[in-house]
């Protein structure tokens, strides 16, 4: 029942397990195609102006991006890998929502933050509390209906 339980002997996924692969996808795909716009010189510019789409990025901003699209990826394959990578999302993109806050428009901003950048952390972090606390519903629903 446990091999089961983290989803590691059959080839179906837990929604928390899609979740969690198309956000690492995304942000893999996100990352790669940064270093299209940005080039690989000046890692840490501040105020680039190079955009992908309305996000602004620099060279380190995409290697973060590629970073956390593979732990997606990996962690995607079972469902406590998962909600590991939901808390990552949580704890990782709540932060950067609260330093993006303060670093917008600061000199010292590593990783060329503006506004929607912000609001992609925040929603990023939320995503990542459905990922982790979605399954915690679930069990206590099955653990109720086999006493």
């Amino acid at each position: 029942m446990a091999a089961s339980a983290d989803n590691t002997n059959s080839g179906a996924r837990t929604w928390p397990q899609l979740l969690a692969l198309v956000i690492g996808a995304v942000y893999l795909l996100v990352g790669i195609v940064g270093f299209f716009i940005t080039g690989f010189d000046d890692f840490f510019a501040h105020n680039t102006d190079d955009y992908l789409l309305w996000f602004e990025i620099n060279g380190f901003h995409n290697v973060v991006h590629i970073v956390i699209g593979v732990a997606g990826l990996l962690l995607a394959r079972t469902l406590t890998g998962a909600r590991t990578y939901g808390w990552l999302l949580a704890i990782g993109y709540g932060a950067a929502f609260v330093y993006g806050l303060i670093a917008i428009n600061e000199t010292w901003d590593f990783l060329s933050i503006n506004a929607a950048d912000n609001w992609l952390h925040l929603f990023s972090a939320l995503a990542g509390l459905v990922i982790a606390l979605g399954p915690v519903r679930h069990a206590a629903v099955d653990r109720s209906s086999r006493v």
